[in-house]
């Protein structure tokens, strides 16, 4: 039999599993005794016990819950819970970037307005930077309304939140100025992607 390997001699892969089953086994310990636990101080403790400089992600957490003791503390590990506290996920989606009517009559552009097709940050929305959290997963999708809700529905089953009911809300704030045919293409595929049905229409989306 050869020698263990000492923590040196570990790739950051290795190290990541092994920080992530003793940060299980100390959630495991504190339900088991009763006790509350502060996960951060947990993943920040433990991270710097095998030499990481950066923390587990919580869904990499969740995913290697033991299945008997998932009931138990996979409700406690949730992200944000407020997100589904109510019982109904809010997934925020992004149109395409596009100019802002008022522009074409003034020609100017509103201060709080920072982003758009005439800003540095060319790739983003009229009113955002494209460095908000909903912009970049926007941007990662390409704009494209199906992918958007597909990626964040599956990023909140992750973080172990229901998504049994779902409130969509539109950013980008020019959506309402897009063409018709654009709007129903964006609605319906928004509504595609959690029924998995391929809609002709936004009434048959809905449906």
């Amino acid at each position: 039999m050869g020698k263990p390997k000492k923590k040196s001699d570990l790739s950051r892969a290795e190290l990541m599993m092994m920080t992530i089953a003793d940060v299980i086994n100390q959630l495991v310990e504190a339900h088991e005794e009763g006790k509350d636990i502060n996960l951060n101080k947990v993943k920040t403790k433990t991270s710097a016990k095998y030499g990481l400089e950066s923390m587990p992600r919580l869904v990499d957490i969740i995913a290697a819950v033991p299945p008997q003791y998932r009931r138990a503390l996979v409700p406690k590990l949730k992200a944000k819970p407020i997100r589904t506290a109510s019982g109904i996920a809010v997934v925020a989606v992004m149109c395409k970037p596009h100019r802002c009517p008022h522009i074409s009559f003034t020609g100017n552009i509103c201060v709080y307005c920072p982003g758009g097709p005439d800003s540095d940050f060319e790739y983003s929305t009229q009113s955002y930077t494209g460095y908000e959290p909903t912009s970049m997963r926007a941007i990662r999708a390409r704009y494209d309304p199906y992918l958007q809700t597909r990626h964040r529905v599956e990023q909140l089953k992750q973080l172990g939140h229901s998504v049994d009911k779902v409130e969509f809300i539109v950013m980008g704030g020019t959506f309402m100025a897009l063409a018709e045919e654009y709007r129903d293409y964006f609605i319906r595929n928004l509504h595609d992607a959690l029924s998995g049905h391929t809609s002709n229409s936004v009434a048959e989306a809905v449906r």
